[in-house]
């Protein structure tokens, strides 16, 4: 049997004040197998952005194991933890978190600055360019991200969550910045990648792009359910503007 990628085993999370205690998840169990494309709906104050802080590194759970590729990240120091995160995620995110003052190239490029081994420069430019090339991008490399539309910003993403070759992409809500065209394009991209053996764990609120993933979790109250269980199909969509191209 194949080991998980991602395995959580009983992960709670509570926010304590001198006046109340506030339980953001409640024992939540959740494998993630390579080569999985699992997708997580649920309503707001559900917990899912406290789980994506968990499933991310920035924050540590109250209690319970959480590990990725093999390593138990529950307790590791910030520093630690940003190594595993820089090493083992890539992350998409629904505002595309693009650094304005930099060029396409060195936006890709960010995360390798930072690994423990350090590439050359040519080993470097090589990385960057196949994933500019992977999102039909290559033609963009110098361009600014305030420059490019919003659809095209998100593929810069992809290739700069991409970069490092992960284990596990963790998206989260990718097309909440985007209009119905560029969001179809994009969740066109990431069942590709899937397609090819890419590991996605998706947060979104649009049901019809959850359906689209091989393994469908909803999060309630805290709580982990299956799609099997007697769970929501479909929430309240945050409003928000749109990005033409």
């Amino acid at each position: 049997m194949r080991d998980p990628i991602l395995e959580m085993t009983g992960i709670t999370k509570v926010f304590s004040t001198e006046e109340m205690d506030t339980h953001a998840l409640r024992g939540v169990d959740l494998a993630i197998y390579p080569g999985d494309f699992v997708s997580i709906c649920g309503p707001s104050g559900c917990g899912k952005s406290t789980l994506l802080s968990l499933l991310g590194l920035l924050d540590t759970p109250s209690s319970g194991r959480y590990a990725i590729d093999n390593i138990d990240v529950s307790k590791l120091t910030p520093a630690a933890a940003a190594t595993v995160r820089n090493e083992k995620i890539g992350f998409i995110f629904q505002s595309f978190n693009l650094i304005d003052e930099l060029s396409v190239f060195d936006n890709i490029a960010l995360p390798l600055r930072y690994r423990r081994v350090k590439l050359s420069n040519a080993e470097a430019r090589e990385k960057v360019m196949q994933c500019l090339h992977k999102m039909g991008m290559a033609h963009r490399v110098s361009h600014r991200p305030n420059q490019l539309s919003g659809g095209q910003q998100q593929r810069v993403a992809i290739a700069r969550a991409l970069v490092s070759e992960p284990v596990l992409l963790l998206v989260d809500e990718p097309t909440g910045n985007l209009d119905s065209r560029n969001g179809d394009a994009v969740m066109d991209i990431l069942r590709e990648l899937n397609n090819h053996g890419t590991t996605i764990c998706m947060v979104t609120h649009d049901p019809r792009y959850a359906d689209m993933a091989s393994r469908k979790l909803h999060l309630l109250d805290g709580k982990m359910l299956d799609a099997d269980a007697d769970a929501p199909t479909s929430y309240q969509t945050q409003p928000g503007g749109t990005i033409s191209v």
